[in-house]
């Protein structure tokens, strides 16, 4: 199936390489999208996708897929705004928004922790089934009453389904709403934005399929009690199940997000334009500079690699150059979708796709267009 979409001349090698990317079976089905100074100069998307009848169809312009771990700076933007409206200290205890959060030596735990995966709550200590997900009290309550894996503050350890949760019951209790409603109401709402925190019905015919990797998500090499395999023991993950009505009604804000590309992009372009973006007015430019208030930098405990972590987003740094640019931030989800915000160039990048790549960052699809996007900047 040939690429559709708009893309400025400037930006040709970008087309050229998505679409040599599906003539060589990397990508199946998939969008990209970049934002420079609120303009849309790359909109394209191809390729094809299975929908909820099991049949293959092109991938359309309105077809969103679950995005998984890119749902994070989604949830993050929440909180943010609540921050910047002076609703939410991130540097106050969670307890003071949440009380039963206190339990179990977790009085010190601070909001900027939970946005910088270093609460120390990686993982659910307790079994837990993948349905048990969808009961939102279940899975709050029970981080509520857990001990920290490690001393809060001091190191980074992903914390990939449980950060959702944490950062969304914050979000509940600051604002009355779910964080899956703030988010739709206040955010996606204002800007046009097609991307939901539990999707709902009137979407369904236009959710493409993720098709899942062959390989687990926990690297083979990890000690069997290491912080990394308690984090990803309960529930066991399995991707198929994102492709299910429950999964997808369910406001899972760490993982269960669905968008596109250009969706993705939209969002986001609030923190690479300082705030602002179609002439909506999100954060102040001081709300943008708290993401690059540095947390932690380090080996993370869960993630194979060294990240550099502020509030709510990845930053920057010589480990992990996303950026020409200083002033970039970014996450991405599992299989390989990736949004990246850079205040320099005042650019958003975004990218989404159905074939899973391996392991939980994916493989290098996104990155290889992001290159490319930046030696076109640069080549003026």
């Amino acid at each position: 199936m040939g690429v559709e979409g708009i893309c400025s001349d400037r930006f040709a090698a970008v087309r050229t390489l998505f679409e040599q990317n599906f003539s060589s079976g990397e990508d199946v089905g998939a969008s990209v999208a970049l934002i420079i100074d609120d303009e849309v100069v790359i909109d394209l998307w191809g390729g094809t996708a299975t929908f909820d009848d099991a049949v293959d169809k092109p991938w359309e312009r309105d077809t969103i897929i679950n995005v998984w771990s890119t749902t994070k700076t989604m949830a993050a933007l929440s909180a943010l705004v609540l921050a910047d409206r002076g609703d939410l200290d991130v540097n106050a205890p969670v307890a003071r928004y949440w009380p039963e959060f206190a339990a179990n030596g977790k009085d010190g735990v601070l909001v900027r922790h939970l946005l910088s995966h270093s609460a120390g709550l990686s993982g659910w200590q307790e079994p837990m089934e993948s349905n048990d997900l969808y009961d939102w009290s279940k899975c709050t309550s029970m981080l509520a009453t857990q001990a920290p894996w490690w001393e809060p503050g001091t190191q980074s350890g992903y914390h990939a389904i449980t950060q959702g949760y944490l950062v969304g019951e914050v979000v509940r209790r600051v604002s009355g709403a779910t964080v899956g409603a703030f988010f739709a109401d206040q955010i996606a709402g204002p800007l046009g934005a097609d991307f939901f925190i539990g999707t709902p019905p009137d979407a369904d015919p236009r959710v493409a399929h993720v098709i899942p990797p062959a390989g687990g998500i926990t690297d083979p090499n990890a000690e069997a009690d290491s912080i990394a395999v308690r984090t990803m023991r309960y529930p066991q993950m399995d991707a198929a199940a994102s492709s299910t009505i429950p999964w997808r009604r369910a406001e899972i804000p760490a993982a269960g997000g669905h968008g596109n590309a250009r969706s993705v992009a939209t969002v986001q372009s609030i923190v690479s334009h300082g705030g602002q973006a179609q002439g909506v007015r999100l954060l102040s430019e001081a709300g943008v500079e708290r993401i690059f208030e540095e947390q932690t930098y380090g080996q993370d405990l869960v993630l194979p690699g060294v990240f550099r972590l502020g509030i709510g987003y990845g930053l920057n740094c010589p480990e992990l150059p996303i950026s020409p640019n200083p002033r970039a931030c970014f996450w991405g989800g599992w299989g390989g979708s990736l949004v990246v915000n850079d205040l320099d160039a005042r650019m958003t990048f975004a990218y989404v796709m159905n074939r899973m790549g391996e392991g939980t960052t994916g493989d290098m699809r996104a990155g290889g267009l992001l290159m490319t996007a930046y030696a076109a900047m640069a080549g003026g």
